[in-house]
């Protein structure tokens, strides 16, 4: 592919999709071969919209109404079929799970070189080299469906990057990712602009990007614009703590905690952070009995636990055919004062009678965080990767309203990779290593232990508060 080839550009493109009339603000764009951009905005400003409209998906298989130009080279989008522009742009989804095709890892990346004219050594050799820059080769003989969400970034990464097309464009490559991943990955994207590719990141983590050199950025524009200030919902009545005590717990063969002890409060907010894998999601899902354990959990009201959780991948969650039906679903007596106050606080009013799962990923985020809150849990909430998908003025009002449940008494806990979005936030870091807890304690009394951050696997970005 020549460089020529990898140019991505846009003239007076805008989409409408037929569900809402809403996705993007009329735009024109260049980015030539050598450049890295960095794409922000607000939370359904039209990213992903954007991101579909430079690789072809839209309007191959997207049905609404497309007005302006989008060329891939000297292709036109409009007149040229989607396999052929897959020939010269890659494209990473906000949601990985939704491109995985494969049954284990090794055959993910190998699935996307069969259309290559490539001989079988020749493939194989370079699935061993992504398998290795992404870190996978451990996993290779897994099943994607059982990887965690910043393992399973990584496998469709790297599926994509190994068929070495001369531009990609990546949405929201950092959102699952932990520092110490998402700092590497970042380096790859400026080497990858250096050799003369092209890359658009569509990201709401842009302070990775952003120190590239050279490095370009461009804010799209979006519908909403000064948003209610959030109150906290009504307090709700729960335990002043729940213990954990002796937990063992694993995923298939891998053990992830032999003897893990841990409070979780009310009345703080708690980040829980740790390498991609490290087990965070499985922790949380056993808090919720959706995950087989031994040891005990207990709270110390006597009642039994109850707690809500936000799932990392909002599809797993919503499946109502509106966002009102899924936000009241099964609530026999919904407090109308609340239900109101989370379609406001949460900007989810013009998507009331839309179906969830037509909505961007933050969007479904916060639909999920309303049907938690709506439901008024016993003991509180936990939030897994509460943050993906969200600008900063909704990550701000994400941590009001958390702020609001633990004043108001709850628990409040955060597996979170946002260490800016904690750091901000959390009144306390649960600090995870592989099998243990390295740190646990007020969030600036973990963030300047050092050894426990070597421990955890992790590094801390320069520009977050307290770093230095």
């Amino acid at each position: 592919m020549t460089n020529s080839q990898a140019i991505l550009r846009t003239e007076q493109l805008s989409y409408a999709y037929p569900q809402h009339g809403l996705g993007l603000a009329t735009t024109d764009f260049v980015a030539e071969p050598g450049e890295v951009w960095a794409i922000t905005g607000r939370s359904g400003c039209g990213k992903s919209t954007f991101a579909r409209c430079l690789t072809g998906l839209i309007p191959h298989l997207y049905r609404g109404e497309m007005r302006g130009q989008v060329w891939v080279g000297n292709l036109n989008t409009r007149q040229t079929p989607l396999w052929r522009l897959c020939e010269s742009v890659g494209m990473l989804f906000q949601n990985p799970m939704g491109q995985s095709l494969a049954s284990s890892v090794e055959q993910e990346i190998l699935f996307g070189l069969e259309s290559l004219e490539l001989s079988l050594a020749e493939r194989r050799a370079r699935c061993e080299e992504y398998l290795e820059r992404f870190q996978l080769v451990p996993l290779r003989r897994r099943r994607p469906d059982t990887l965690s969400g910043g393992e399973m970034q990584r496998v469709m990464l790297a599926a994509v990057l190994a068929r070495q097309p001369g531009a990609v464009v990546l949405d929201e490559p950092l959102s699952m990712l932990d520092t110490t991943a998402a700092t590497e990955l970042s380096s790859y994207l400026g080497e990858l602009a250096q050799e003369g590719n092209t890359v658009v990141a569509c990201e709401h983590r842009a302070d990775y990007l952003v120190c590239l050199p050279g490095c370009r950025q461009m804010q799209l524009s979006g519908e909403g614009g000064r948003q209610e200030q959030a109150l906290p919902p009504a307090p709700v009545h729960s335990a002043s703590e729940v213990r954990i005590r002796g937990l063992q717990l694993g995923f298939g063969r891998q053990e992830l905690f032999r003897d893990l002890s841990l409070s979780l409060r009310g009345g703080e907010v708690m980040a829980l952070i740790g390498c991609n894998g490290v087990g965070k999601t499985t922790l949380l899902r056993a808090l919720v009995g959706l995950h087989p354990y031994e040891g005990d959990i207990v709270a110390t009201d006597g009642r039994p636990v109850g707690f809500g959780l936000m799932f990392q991948n909002p599809d797993r969650q919503l499946f109502n055919p509106t966002v009102r039906e899924e936000i009241r679903y099964r609530v026999p007596r919904p407090d109308e004062t609340l239900y109101k106050w989370l379609l406001q606080a949460l900007s989810l009013r013009t998507y009331e009678q839309v179906q969830p799962l037509l909505l961007s990923e933050g969007e479904k985020k916060r639909v999920a965080l309303a049907t938690l809150l709506l439901r008024k849990p016993r003991h509180g909430v936990l939030l897994d990767e509460p943050t993906l998908g969200q600008g900063d003025e909704h990550r701000a009002i994400l941590g009001r309203v958390t702020r609001g449940l633990a004043d108001a008494g709850s628990i409040v806990v955060a597996a979170t990779h946002d260490l800016l979005w904690a750091v901000r936030y959390a009144d306390r870091i649960t600090l995870l290593a592989p099998g243990r807890i390295a740190a646990d304690g007020p969030t600036q009394t973990v963030l300047k232990d050092r050894g426990a951050w070597a421990e955890s696997g992790l590094v801390i970005p320069p520009w977050i508060p307290g770093a230095a």
